[in-house]
């Protein structure tokens, strides 16, 4: 049986579900403008499909999932109208066409604008982002199905299964997050066959000074934590418990100093080694908790930061589950593979899920800071169906204030 492609209900205009502003906001026309001219891009002649509107049609792709491509560009169509100006006349390509739009844009214009956009936004006001004077973020990585055709099989492989071969090729992806605000950043992303740590060696280089980064024990390798510590910001990461780490001082709270290093063998002779300081404790009357946990830290004066408060901070590690959560189930849709059929097309989509998810969490740092909550205390899902409605205040004035930005 053919497929019937998905739509929106009848009668429905896109100013009902979708307000072009959110997109606008988070991913100015000026900016875009500016990126599709500097990847030699820009639409030198009128198409019925513009470059910088197949840049917002990639991320409203993401907001419906569920439905067909020439109804998403449908919908979006009539919520640019404002946009582009009456004098202005774009059809509703066919399915092909919008293929051909978007493969002759290709990923490199996405991947500036999210490189250059997408960073943490927390402002001091922003409740649960900092821990005394640093940005908490964290580090991890998941997985993500793609469309199962042999172009993303090749490019993406496919993962093992206990008969075979899992059913769809899947790309890795890892990623920053700033912990207050959800906001992933610095994501690195290639096919499922390249390790986790790979990918961070690329990932930490995000990292600034004044950040406090939180990673799980996978994370960690000599290598890992001198390029981390290198760009200047603090560490806390867990590590296993196996790991020789002899007690150099024993600090009044109970951690103590100790040395990692490089290779077994300057751990033999100890040479070449870094100075870290170890917390070490137990979660007592947690059934589910391990014997110990241990961390090791950059932050080595007690007075900024105790034994108790590090052992306390590494716990808002599991921030990014949650934005990993929001990325993969409540705003691609639980279950639901990226509909791109060939690889330079996912790595587009890729990055109009993560941007989508940038403007949803953008205008839910700035409801929260308004409202002087924090914003996990908002609900992500609630805020993806307001995108998907009308938003006066955002579907009627352009971002600049102008009437036009044609």
């Amino acid at each position: 049986m053919a497929r019937v492609a998905s739509t929106l209900p009848s009668g429905v205009r896109i100013t009902d579900f979708i307000s072009i502003g959110v997109l606008t906001k988070a991913f100015p026309r000026a900016v875009v403008d500016q990126v599709l001219e500097q990847t030699g891009k820009r639409s030198v002649r009128q198409r019925e499909l513009p470059a910088h509107v197949v840049v917002y049609y990639v991320i409203a792709l993401i907001l419906y999932m569920q439905s067909s491509y020439r109804e998403v560009l449908r919908c979006l169509l009539e919520g640019v109208s404002w946009l582009l100006g009456p004098e202005v006349k774009i059809k509703v390509t066919g399915k092909s066409g919008i293929s051909q739009a978007r493969s002759r844009i290709g990923v490199e214009p996405f991947r500036e604008l999210h490189n250059r956009i997408v960073k943490p936004i927390a402002t001091k006001e922003t409740k649960g982002s900092w821990f005394k004077e640093w940005r908490l973020v964290s580090i991890d990585g998941s997985t993500l199905d793609v469309a199962d055709q042999q172009k993303n099989e090749v490019e993406f492989g496919r993962p093992g299964a206990s008969r075979g071969n899992s059913a769809f090729p899947q790309l890795r992806f890892v990623s920053l997050v700033e912990n207050g605000t959800h906001i992933l950043f610095g994501t690195e992303f290639s096919g499922i066959k390249t390790g986790e740590i790979t990918l961070a060696k690329r990932v930490l280089l995000s990292l600034e000074k004044g950040m406090l980064c939180l990673a799980d024990r996978n994370f960690f390798s000599f290598e890992l934590w001198n390029l981390a510590r290198s760009t200047g910001a603090e560490l806390v990461w867990r590590i296993k418990k196996n790991m020789d780490l002899p007690c150099e001082k024993r600090l009044s709270d109970g951690s103590y100093l100790s040395s990692i290093y490089p290779t077994w063998k300057d751990h033999r002779k100890r040479t070449n080694g870094i100075t870290v300081r170890v917390v070490e404790y137990k979660l007592l009357g947690m059934p589910k908790a391990e014997p110990i946990y241990r961390l090791l830290t950059t932050i080595f004066e007690e007075s900024l930061a105790s034994a108790s408060e590090i052992a306390a901070l590494y716990h808002e590690r599991w921030e990014i589950e949650t934005a990993l959560d929001e990325l993969k189930t409540h705003l691609r849709g639980a279950k639901i593979v990226l509909r791109s059929k060939t690889p330079g097309l996912v790595k587009q989509e890729i990055y109009g899920l993560l941007m989508a998810h940038y403007a949803i969490r953008g205008l839910m740092h700035e409801a929260a800071i308004k409202a002087d909550v924090d914003a996990d205390r908002l609900s992500f899902l609630h805020a993806v169906r307001v995108v998907r409605r009308k938003i006066p205040s955002f579907g009627f004035t352009p971002p600049s204030g102008s009437k036009s930005l044609s």
